[in-house]
């Protein structure tokens, strides 16, 4: 059991390589239904993302989750965040101060667009956490990602009274997420975003931005961690969906899970088939 849990980091998936534009990464792919790219948070894919991951495969999803950075399978430890964050520092796929996707997002909208390939259905999802946060709604831009989730997005980093309100994506592409968003029927798309209300690197203003730019089509979940709230929940809370998570129903981060796979289900599953129209009978022609 000990040599297949090294060689297997993430239990339950199945590892492949993804290539796009010269980049090759490895992607964690399990389940079946539509699919859900699931961005991890820092220092890596750690065990509780995978725990994540597995959740929304419970729930019927094909789950594809790639590695973005740190290494696959390795807990969550203050070692391991310096690392990673050493390491996304002086990568150029990825930026942490300027209010623009970085390029890795093109790799992960080749990967949703495959996923899409993979599993049919109307369009996929896409959840990012923290530092991947943002990278959900720059993956938007692309008419393949019909549900975004922005659970506590981090980034830019919100040094300044400005970088508080940014949402991670440059003026033209907020523009054709808005665009998207404003649209009607099955291919509008909708964002959802999650938010410790203490947590001050997700700050209110970004998510005062989202509601002003996308309208109805922003979905916002703010838990209260303020001193004294009624849960208990440490003001230094982030991890929404993971290293916060109690899993306790009735518990307000188990309900934005919860809220969070309703929100998938109703974006991604096709829409159900009425069967075959039946002429109108002479009655509803006569009105009688």
């Amino acid at each position: 059991m000990l040599g297949r849990a090294m060689m297997d980091p993430v239990p339950g998936f199945q590892r492949s390589d993804f290539e796009h534009d010269g980049t090759t990464r490895e992607v964690y792919r399990a389940g079946a239904g539509p699919g859900v790219v699931v961005m991890h948070e820092m220092p890596g894919l750690h065990p509780v993302v995978t725990q994540f991951g597995q959740r929304l495969v419970d729930a019927g999803f094909t789950v594809y989750m790639p590695s973005l950075f740190g290494r696959p399978g390795r807990a969550f430890k203050r070692s391991a965040l310096v690392q990673a964050l050493a390491e996304v520092c002086v990568a150029r796929e990825f930026t942490m101060l300027a209010n623009r996707a970085p390029p890795v997002t093109s790799w992960l909208r080749a990967l949703a667009a495959r996923a899409h390939a993979e599993c049919g259905g109307p369009g996929v999802g896409a959840v990012g956490m923290c530092f991947t946060g943002s990278f959900a709604l720059a993956m938007a831009v692309d008419p393949v990602v019909l549900a975004a989730v922005m659970s506590q997005p981090g980034l830019p980093a919100p040094l300044t009274a400005r970088k508080r309100a940014q949402v991670g994506i440059d003026a033209a592409d907020l523009e054709r997420v808005k665009t998207r968003a404003l649209g009607t029927g099955r291919e509008r798309l909708c964002v959802m975003g999650l938010r410790f209300t203490g947590d001050g690197s997700v700050p209110q203003e970004r998510f005062a931005t989202l509601r002003r730019e996308l309208g109805d089509a922003f979905i916002a979940i703010e838990i209260d961690s303020s001193p004294g709230n009624a849960a208990g929940i440490d003001p230094r809370s982030h991890s929404v969906l993971t290293m916060a998570l109690v899993d306790r129903p009735g518990h307000p981060t188990r309900e934005a899970l919860e809220r969070l796979l309703e929100f998938l289900d109703e974006r991604l599953r096709p829409a159900p088939d009425p069967g075959p129209v039946s002429a109108p009978s002479k009655q509803a022609f006569t009105g009688r």
